[in-house]
C-alpha cells in the first residue's frame, strides 16, 4: 500500500501509540481520520492535523465501533487502511481478577477491534490494510496477565483467520506484536498493579517500522530480544 495519499482511520488517536502512528502516517502523507473515546482528548489530538476528520467511539459498544469506520470512509472518501491502537490491560493472578474484569479485557481487546475491521473489510477496495496491535502476550502468555494475554491472543487468532479470507478480496492483514513499550500502558491498569518491568521500547520506532509494514504489505511485525523492530511478509 501506498501511505502517501492513504486514507487511514486510527483507533485510539488520542493513546501514546495512536497518536504516535497518527503523526507517523501523517508525515508521509497519509490523510488520517481520528477515532477516540473522549470528545476533549480528540479534539486535542486532532489540532496538528487541520481539516482530519474525527469520529467518536464506545470499546463497550461495537455498534459504535462500526458506525465510527462508516462516518470516517464517508469524511474521507473511502478508506485504505484500518488501525486499532487501543486496548485495557489487568495484572493479578488467574483465581483473583474478577470475570468482570476478564469481560471487559476480551470487550475492548478483542471484540472492537474486531468490529472496526468486520466494517471496515466491507468497503475498503484490494489493496487496503486492516492492523492492529496485539503485543508478544498473543504468543507468549504471561503469568500474571491471562486474562489479558487470551484477550489479545483471542484478537490474534481473529486476525490469522480474517487474514485468509480477506487474501482473495486483495485486503492485507498486519498483526502487530510489538514487547514492553514505554507508553505508561501498566500504570493505567484496570485491576492489580504491574510486576516490575523491565525499560520499554521507544514507541516512535514501533510505529515507524509499522508504517514500512503497512507500505510492504507485510503479515507481521515483531521486535526482537533487543527490541529492533523485525518486519515479515508472511505470518506463516
Amino acid at each position: 500500500m501506498d501511505i502517501n495519499g492513504a486514507r487511514v482511520l486510527v483507533a485510539g488517536a488520542t493513546g501514546v501509540l495512536g497518536g504516535a502512528l497518527t503523526a507517523e502516517l501523517a508525515g508521509r502523507g497519509a490523510h488520517t481520520a481520528l477515532a477516540g473515546r473522549d470528545p476533549d482528548r480528540l479534539a486535542r489530538a486532532a489540532r496538528p492535523y487541520p481539516g482530519a476528520p474525527t469520529v467518536l467511539f464506545d470499546a463497550y459498544a461495537p455498534q459504535s465501533c462500526a458506525r465510527a469506520v462508516h462516518d470516517a470512509a464517508a469524511a474521507l472518501g473511502g478508506l485504505d487502511a484500518v488501525v486499532t491502537a487501543f486496548g485495557s490491560v489487568a495484572f493479578g493472578a488467574a483465581d483473583v481478577v474478577e470475570d468482570e474484569v476478564a469481560e471487559h479485557l476480551m470487550a475492548v481487546n478483542h471484540l472492537a477491534p474486531a468490529a472496526f475491521f468486520r466494517a471496515g473489510l466491507g468497503i475498503m477496495p484490494p489493496g487496503s490494510v486492516i492492523a492492529a496491535f496485539t503485543g508478544v502476550v498473543a504468543e507468549r502468555p504471561q503469568a500474571g496477565m491471562a486474562d489479558y494475554s487470551a484477550s489479545k491472543a483471542a484478537l490474534s487468532a481473529w486476525l490469522g483467520a480474517v487474514r485468509r479470507e480477506a487474501r482473495t478480496a486483495g485486503i492485507r492483514v498486519l498483526d502487530i506484536r510489538p514487547g514492553h513499550l514505554e507508553t505508561g500502558f501498566a500504570g493505567r491498569s484496570v485491576a492489580g498493579t504491574a510486576p516490575p518491568l523491565p525499560a520499554g521500547s521507544d514507541p516512535r520506532r514501533i510505529v515507524a517500522a509499522v508504517a514500512d509494514a503497512m507500505a510492504a504489505d507485510a503479515e507481521l511485525l515483531r521486535t526482537a530480544p533487543d527490541g529492533t523492530p523485525v518486519v515479515e511478509r508472511r505470518a506463516g
